[in-house]
């Protein structure tokens, strides 16, 4: 009972990660939207896409920032609608808007291609971004995240949990259902997290939930998924609410490297963003393609 308690209230961090150094961060404008990004290392370049009610913050965090730029040049952004970005709050700001900031980046930073890693929402950013603009990613890595099918991206959970935010700050009904089984959170948990929300100052619940409501335009169906090109890695932990649907994806794109993590949740203790695993095998998968 212990262990579970622990594991539930470390996943309710999940939307208050602490805030750490990002004082080298630099700012792009994209039609009035300002999204602040770092830029570190040397080498090919890389761009990590964090989940939703996250930002740029849980890649450095969790040392992944720190590993990748030892050898390539490492691009961190927090999304629109996240941590020290702009945050509209009309939803018509965020889906495929949310995806193209992106090679708007890329432009900025005078880049042509890069390896592209993306977390949960960055991942299903990354399914659309092999579909919409699949020549500027050298490789892509999806983690705990497969994209949206027309059904998921237009899934009354969506909206429920839109709401929920709105209005508390947290949305008990997400968090519940991408902990892990072993996990549940509490009602003393749910009291704490929403607490810990409202004092995060980076945290607009307005934006976030406008962010949800833009998941229908982050729609990718079968047909475009079957015909990406762009060597993929799909990665996901056993106790991971996205497991099926990452299997699914396989099964779409039979050519995607698929790895998975025993006893590896989506967040917590347990979650994909800390284990060594996540950089060791994205580490690896970009040195198996450069030897193709």
């Amino acid at each position: 009972m212990k262990f579970q308690m622990r594991v539930a209230a470390a996943l309710l961090c999940l939307t208050a990660a602490p805030a750490f150094a990002t004082d080298d961060g630099k700012f792009a404008e994209f039609d009035g939207v300002k999204i602040h990004y770092i830029d570190r290392g040397k080498g090919e370049p890389i761009v990590l896409l964090h989940g939703g009610t996250s930002s740029l913050d849980s890649w450095v965090g969790t040392g992944v920032v720190a590993n990748l730029e030892k050898d390539f040049r490492v691009i961190a952004f927090d999304a629109r609608g996240a941590g020290r970005s702009s945050k509209p709050h009309d939803p018509k700001a965020y889906g495929r808007q949310q995806a193209l900031d992106v090679p708007r980046l890329l432009d900025v930073l005078k880049l042509d291609r890069a390896h592209i890693v993306g977390f949960s929402l960055g991942s299903s950013t990354v399914a659309q971004l092999l579909t919409l603009a699949p020549q500027r990613f050298l490789t892509a890595t999806q983690a705990a995240g497969a994209g949206r099918s027309p059904e998921a991206a237009n899934d009354p959970r969506i909206e429920v949990e839109a709401a929920e935010i709105e209005k508390g700050c947290i949305s008990r009904s997400r968090l519940y259902r991408q902990a892990p089984p072993n996990a549940k959170p509490t009602e003393e948990e749910y009291r704490r997290r929403e607490a810990q929300c409202r004092a995060d100052p980076d945290f607009d619940q307005y934006s976030v939930a406008a962010s949800l409501r833009g998941y229908h335009d982050q729609a990718v169906t079968a047909e475009q998924m079957r015909a990406v090109k762009v060597p993929t890695l799909g990665i996901v932990g056993t106790l991971d609410h996205t497991l099926k649907e990452m299997q699914e994806l396989k099964q779409l794109r039979p050519d995607m490297k698929l790895v998975l993590l025993e006893g590896v949740s989506h967040t917590g203790p347990t979650g994909i963003q800390g284990r060594p695993e996540l950089v060791t095998a994205i580490r690896d998968f970009i040195a198996s393609q450069r030897s193709n």
